[in-house]
């Protein structure tokens, strides 16, 4: 990730917010993920019960989430592609770097 200056220009700005973006969004997608899981589990194992509406609420909201963050990913990439800015990479699956 590159680091900002006073001498830094409009595309430097840009790809620090795009990069800090890139590693701040997996991460919330994970977490809405897991609380889509964790609704499903609630909901199964309430699932005898009258009361399993939570586990449905915790499933509702948590594709939301995923719903509104992987179209925020979709939006700033198309963006960000769009206006030329190609110095850091899009955003995109989180990789490890190669070996070697």
């Amino acid at each position: 990730m590159t680091t900002l200056s006073s001498s830094s220009t409009l595309g430097d700005v840009v790809n620090f917010i795009v990069g800090i973006i890139g590693l701040i969004l997996p991460v919330l997608v994970g977490l809405a993920f897991l609380a889509f899981l964790f609704g499903i589990v609630k909901f199964i194992f309430k699932s005898g019960e009258a009361d399993h509406t939570e586990g449905l609420a915790f499933i509702k909201w948590s594709l939301i989430a995923l719903f509104i963050l992987v179209s925020f990913m979709g939006i700033i990439s198309f963006f960000y592609s769009d206006l030329g800015f190609t110095s850091v990479k899009t955003l995109g699956i989180p990789q490890l770097p190669p070996n070697g």
